[in-house]
């Protein structure tokens, strides 16, 4: 009783949540049957808008033939099915990180959806699903310095984890009181253009969709993420892993998968790794930033062979660090206000990298472009 009291605390103030263990967690695919993925369909690129505390985010990640790299993100948040807020995030890099970045992050008015929730609207930006489910097309007029015209065009099969890409919190499997969702594109092209106060820059090139559903107070959620979007003439490469708190036993998460143009050669839940293998302190934040990574695939093809892929190397300068509390709107302060420990920074690289991927007895290696982050909460 006085667990289950501590736990509604932790979801009205936002504190931390009692000791529940590793057995409080479902992660995804590890239900008896269920498969290693899942392929994507229409249906599940719906918008839940939740009556709960939850974020809702859809993010394209634009790697363009210029040089430039760029992500698209909208967001839609729940507090406590009080209040809801929506922001439209857009940033981009210059080729080599030859200039400062471009961040433009604009709250939004008068937010809707289509009747199917498929796409997402709102005063001055549209992100529209298109009646095939195989294309996005965002057109964003809200910031002056990010003026926003692009198309993503799915070019490969998407996936969630297991059965339906569901990780679920509580004690009662049938019950959940939170639960997280991933659900990806890992190979789509782009095409179109950005406007901003220098000019107009093209983004035609290579391009992938994260649609995440974190159904809970996010540091209750997870503690610390790792992200990587590689993108090569043929290859794909996408790893999402986060590590909750140790409230749920410290347990860690994995999704991952690898493509090529028109097929999904595997992906995989809980296989794998995500180390950061070198690290060195950040003396301003103190977390552990990493300077040299290894990232490992792990699956079977549709025929049954066994495959792999590894990513792994220096990740060279930082592109930026962001202070999430500092750039994201007010309802991230509201709720992680009275979280003891949170101090959430995001750490961005996009180094050139090679990377190995083994079908049976065949392996092939080639370069291509990362874009990596690597998150601490709590």
């Amino acid at each position: 009783m006085f667990r289950w009291a501590q736990q509604q605390l932790a979801n009205v103030a936002g504190t931390q949540e009692p000791e529940y263990g590793p057995e409080a967690i479902q992660p995804v695919g590890k239900n008896p049957g269920d498969p290693a993925f899942s392929e994507l369909t229409k249906q599940d690129l719906k918008w839940r808008t939740l009556e709960v505390t939850n974020v809702e985010t859809q993010t394209f990640y634009v790697i363009a033939d210029s040089g430039h790299t760029c992500f698209l993100q909208v967001i839609y948040n729940n507090i406590a099915g009080l209040r809801i807020t929506t922001q439209f995030n857009c940033k981009i890099f210059a080729p080599d990180n030859s200039k400062p970045f471009i961040w433009s992050s604009d709250a939004l008015s008068n937010h809707g959806f289509d009747d199917d929730h498929y796409s997402f609207y709102a005063d001055n930006l549209s992100v529209e699903l298109s009646e095939d489910g195989t294309a996005y097309t965002i057109k964003s007029a809200i910031n002056e310095n990010s003026m926003v015209d692009v198309k993503i065009t799915r070019t490969a099969p998407g996936f969630v984890g297991g059965n339906d890409g569901y990780t679920n919190y509580g004690t009662d499997p049938k019950a959940p009181w939170g639960s997280m969702c991933h659900a990806f594109w890992p190979r789509a092209t782009a095409e179109g253009r950005i406007i901003t106060k220098e000019g107009e820059l093209d983004f035609k090139g290579r391009a992938m969709l994260s649609h995440a559903l974190q159904g809970m107070k996010p540091h209750h959620a997870a503690a610390r993420w790792n992200f990587v979007n590689f993108q090569s003439p043929t290859y794909s490469a996408i790893l999402m892993e986060f590590t909750t708190p140790s409230s749920y036993g410290s347990t860690v998460v994995r999704v991952s998968g690898i493509a090529t143009d028109g097929k999904l050669l595997f992906a995989s839940n809980n296989s794998g790794h995500a180390k950061h293998v070198e690290t060195k302190e950040d003396t301003e934040t103190f977390w552990p930033e990493p300077t040299t990574v290894s990232y490992a695939w792990e699956g079977k093809t549709e025929d049954n062979k066994e495959a792999s892929a590894l990513l792994e190397g220096n990740l060279g300068s930082r592109w930026d660090r962001t202070d999430v509390m500092a750039e994201v709107p007010g309802f991230v302060k509201t709720i992680v206000a009275n979280a003891a420990g949170t101090r959430p920074f995001i750490y961005q690289y996009r180094p050139k990298m090679t990377l190995e991927v083994k079908i049976g007895e065949e392996t092939k290696k080639e370069e291509g472009i990362a874009f990596i982050e690597a998150t601490f909460v709590s």
